[in-house]
């Protein structure tokens, strides 16, 4: 198991309330795209209120963090192995200022 200061602090903030009882991965993955969608909603009318937006970015990040942590997975690791499989799927060469999907290569 990977250390983080992020991961510890969150893990201490839910152990002193009881909440790890409440977290199980769906109520987490439930959690993360809630949070998501209100970050969304910071950007609804055109330019963003950024303390909000910051806000919902950290409690997205917070319950990615905790669902990872759950799964027993290191953040770090897993973003890694995404970049590298996204790098595969989407080759510089082909990609460089373009926003078109994998298959229209």
């Amino acid at each position: 198991m990977y250390e983080d200061p992020v991961r510890d602090a969150l893990r201490q903030f839910m152990a002193e309330r009881d909440w790890q009882q409440f977290h199980t991965p769906e109520n987490l993955a439930k959690s993360v795209s809630i949070e998501a969608a209100e970050l969304l909603e910071c950007f609804q009318w055109g330019d963003a209120d950024l303390d909000s937006a910051k806000d919902e970015l950290a409690g997205v990040l917070t319950y990615c963090v905790l669902l990872a942590d759950k799964l027993e997975l290191d953040p770090d690791t897993i973003v890694m192995d995404k970049l590298e499989k996204t790098r595969e799927k989407y080759p510089e060469d082909k990609v460089r200022g373009r926003s078109v999907k994998y298959d229209q290569l």
